[in-house]
């Protein structure tokens, strides 16, 4: 049963935006020091590490997950094995502000899915949070200048990002579905851990497509380590912790404006790298993005 959105689930859809904004700063950083489907592998295969010594009962012959396996394996390619690979690829080819862009489009993204393919209602009011939530994301990404916009090319990156957002969006439903066993569901660590088990084969897989369709290297060192360690905790499993358990008190469709907030905070770090203070239109860009979730939020949780 969904619920009204509280102050404490807000915390937890803004927390999974900001460790996601930090995860792209990482991800661009990355760029040319470790291929982006490897990148991915190497995220998932050490947060699975970091969760087996809590779910290692998941992983027994006679565990609730092989009979729902079609289930989380669907989940897996989506969420694990997809949606951040794409990201990191699109990063080598596609300039943060197109791919910014392109995911700006997620409430919409989660709106349609949830209209044509799991029956949800559309609200007035989900639309207008969608329309203020994108102007937020917009503003900051113009700088306050719209001449910013017009000067926009897309590339094939961008095309990554929108495969991404859309797997995303199909995730995020797939979520709250019934049918997932009920000791899986009530324990957070063996409901990532089932995703992560199929998530990483596919992720495997990519990545050894990867290195047989061209010769690769990864540049070891202490940042690519420094970087691992924080993609594997904080965008992996602590945020993707906090966004579950969001989604499942509210909703695709409320938390879906909550990821809008991820390019504010990216503009924020890179604010914060680049020593640059704060602007007028970053307080503009908060206001409309925050009214987007409060006014899409407010009536019937269902819709």
């Amino acid at each position: 049963m969904q619920q009204r959105l509280t102050p404490a689930t807000a915390g937890l859809l803004a927390l999974a935006p900001l460790l996601w904004a930090g995860n792209a700063v990482v991800g661009r950083l990355m760029a040319g020091q470790v291929p982006p489907m490897t990148l991915n592998f190497l995220r998932w295969a050490l947060a699975s590490v970091l969760l087996v010594p809590a779910t290692r009962w998941l992983l027994r012959a006679d565990s609730p997950l092989w009979p729902h396996w079609r289930r989380f394996a669907v989940l897996g390619l989506l969420g694990v094995g997809c949606y951040n690979a794409l990201q990191y690829l699109a990063l080598k080819t596609s300039t943060p502000l197109n791919v910014t862009l392109v995911a700006a489009s997620m409430p919409a993204w989660m709106i349609g899915m949830g209209a044509v393919f799991f029956g949800q209602r559309v609200s007035l009011r989900q639309l207008a949070g969608a329309a203020l939530s994108i102007g937020g994301v917009l503003v900051v990404l113009s700088r306050g200048d719209w001449n910013v916009l017009l000067q926009v090319r897309l590339v094939p990156g961008d095309f990554f990002v929108l495969l991404a957002t859309a797997a995303w969006a199909v995730y995020s439903w797939l979520l709250v579905r019934p049918g997932a066993p009920p000791e899986i569901r009530a324990d957070w660590a063996a409901f990532l851990m089932a995703q992560m088990v199929f998530g990483l084969a596919w992720s495997g897989l990519f990545a050894a497509g990867e290195w047989l369709a061209a010769p690769q290297q990864i540049a070891w060192g202490w940042r690519v380590a420094a970087a691992l360690a924080y993609i594997a905790i904080g965008p992996a499993i602590l945020a993707y912790r906090s966004w579950g358990l969001g989604v499942q008190r509210v909703g695709p469709t409320i938390a879906g404006f909550f990821s809008n907030l991820t390019p504010l905070f990216a503009a924020m770090l890179s604010a914060a790298f680049l020593g640059e203070l704060p602007h007028l239109y970053h307080g503009v860009a908060f206001a409309l993005i925050i009214g987007g979730i409060v006014v899409s939020s407010r009536g019937d949780p269902r819709q």
